[in-house]
């Protein structure tokens, strides 16, 4: 019996040393593999000029697979001070059977090396056990707040939560690696063990139209200027009237994307898209524009301007009380008059022929820029406008729009009557560094050279003696723009509460190298478009002005009167 128990034991043992050896050995060495992803790193995205907006940095997720810890409190006291984490916490994330659960996010790189060379407290055992990196990214955004609505932010998971970073996700994103290894008892990496890697492809790189210092002074400009007048927000789009770049889209308040879940969700956005208003006066331009190019009026043309008009059974009057006046359509546009352009806008005998240009400008339409959350804003059809609809839409009631949209309007006029799209992406450059030009901007013709250089010149007289602007001048340039106060629709009671202030302007007048729009939402200290917008037209067309190195043209105005005596 003896013999034969020993027989038994023989075999097994030939069995484990020989012929099952082979498998042993394959699961002991399984149960000592690991494998990791390896994170693509992000596109970087930046400025026109190549300055970084959002970029990449490495970062290691410390990990712990709990079966493997030996003495989580001793573990934790050891690990702790590295990962400045309280070692009670630590200890309970080290305790229990879990194989896989997250001790720290995002640390550097540094931060890891430390970690490996730390060292369990009984000296027999190596390192420590149950304690693994896995190799990720960290999004930063260098500028901080500069730029931060258009560019957005990105969520835990990496993925673009707004901005450039949602609409170009895909884009930015890069396809993940593998990389699987042996590990020692003590949980390191064993040199000369198995040894495997699937090499990450990296995303492809966005640049934009946007200025980097243009895009801070507008945003210093506009947050100002939303305090003084305790506004509920603000924006300001400087616009390349040439190429249809946007050189800085602004808003205040604004957040910091190195850390989003700080500001609320409504400061995230992008307003100048994403918010849209009716213009009030601004939208002035686009009836002058309609008017002097169908042939119905000229800037001399004298306007009769009482202190009340009625039509359609409803009293219209301006903004300020006044007597009578005798002005010419200029004045009326310097002096931004409701009743002289309702005057003025009846020369076309129907006023719905202002729907086409409304229309032809881009009113209601989208941008094309593809930013989440867009309002492109609405105008009635004509069929459904009330009796009253022609007239108010006349100076800018009536029909709403975004920021961008009103600065395509202003640009267009300044493009001698030649709109180009708004553009925001200026290239790619892929992961084989072949870079990609975004297809120049949609051209349209909306109104002839002539008609927008006599609006351009209308434009001038705001800022000039009468006129709404003053406060926008810029010394040693001619200067064109127009105001607005708009009453402002307000969602949360349904009804019109507030104003929208507004002033769009561009320079030089005669040959216009840039535009800047600028509004205020529902200011407290409400005084007017000019009052509170010139200032930081003034101060952000000016920086933009000399950052492009646009001159001077030294011409002299043509001195256009606003009144007929």
């Amino acid at each position: 019996m003896l013999a034969f128990v020993l027989s038994l034991f023989g075999a097994r043992l030939v069995q484990l040393q020989g012929l099952d050896a082979p498998t042993y050995a394959a699961e002991a060495e399984q149960g000592r593999l690991r494998t990791v992803t390896l994170p693509a790193a992000r596109g970087t995205i930046t400025d026109r000029n190549g300055i970084a907006l959002a970029t990449t940095v490495a970062a290691v997720n410390v990990t712990s697979d709990q079966t493997k810890v030996v003495d989580p409190a001793a573990t934790a006291a050891v690990l702790a001070p590295v990962l400045q984490m309280d070692p009670t916490v630590l200890r309970e994330k080290l305790t229990g059977d879990a194989r896989f659960v997250y001790l720290a996010k995002a640390v550097t790189p540094a931060t890891w090396r430390k970690v490996s060379a730390l060292d369990h407290p009984d000296p027999d055992i190596e390192g420590l056990p149950g304690i693994y990196a896995e190799q990720t990214s960290k999004r930063v955004y260098p500028a901080g707040q500069v730029g931060a609505n258009i560019v957005g932010f990105v969520g835990a998971d990496g993925k673009g939560l707004g901005g450039i970073e949602y609409a170009l996700d895909s884009t930015l994103a890069g396809r993940d690696g593998t990389a699987t290894y042996e590990l020692s008892a003590g949980g390191r990496r064993i040199p000369s063990g198995v040894d495997t890697e699937r090499d990450a492809i990296p995303g492809t790189d966005v640049r934009l139209t946007l200025d980097r210092d243009i895009q801070y002074v507008a945003q210093k400009a506009i947050a100002k200027a939303v305090a003084s007048s305790q506004a509920q927000s603000g924006t300001v789009v400087v616009y390349d009237p040439k190429s249809g770049d946007l050189l800085a889209v602004a808003t205040a308040p604004t957040f910091d994307p190195n850390d989003p879940g700080a500001a609320p969700a409504e400061d995230r956005g992008d307003r100048p898209l994403t918010e849209a208003y009716e213009p009030g006066s601004t939208g002035k331009i686009i009836t002058a524009s309609a008017l002097i190019q169908e042939g119905v009026i000229a800037p001399t043309t004298p306007i009769f301007v009482p202190n009340r008009l009625y039509r359609a059974g409803k009293s219209f009057k301006d903004f300020e009380e006044h007597g009578v006046e005798h002005l010419t359509y200029t004045g009326t546009i310097a002096k931004s008059s409701n009743i002289g352009t309702i005057k003025a806008a009846e020369r076309l005998g129907n006023l719905k022929r202002l729907y086409p240009y409304l229309k032809k400008f881009g009113v209601g339409e989208p941008t094309g820029l593809g930013l989440p959350g867009e309002q492109s804003g609405e105008i009635p059809k004509p069929g459904d406008w009330s009796a009253t609809s022609g007239y108010t839409m006349s100076f800018g009631q009536g029909y709403s729009v975004n920021t961008v949209q009103m600065a395509e309007v202003f640009a267009t006029v300044a493009n001698d009557g030649l709109r180009v799209s708004p553009r925001l992406v200026a290239s790619t450059t892929g992961p084989d560094g072949a870079v990609r030009q975004t297809p120049a901007a949609k051209r349209t013709r909306v109104i002839s050279p002539r008609t927008a250089r006599t609006v351009r010149l209308m434009m001038e007289t705001v800022l000039g003696p009468g006129g709404t602007a003053p406060l926008a001048r810029i010394p040693g340039y001619r200067v064109g723009g127009k105001t607005g106060t708009a009453q402002r629709f307000d969602p949360a009671c349904g009804c019109y509460r507030g104003n929208t202030l507004s002033f769009i302007g561009l320079a030089p007048v005669d040959d216009p190298g840039v535009v800047v729009a600028v509004t205020l939402q529902a200011p407290k200290v409400a005084i007017g478009g000019g009052f509170q917008g010139g200032p930081v037209f003034k101060q952000v067309a000016s920086f933009a002005l000399e950052s492009l190195r646009v001159p001077p043209t030294g011409t002299k105005p043509p001195g256009l009167k606003l009144t007929t005596h």
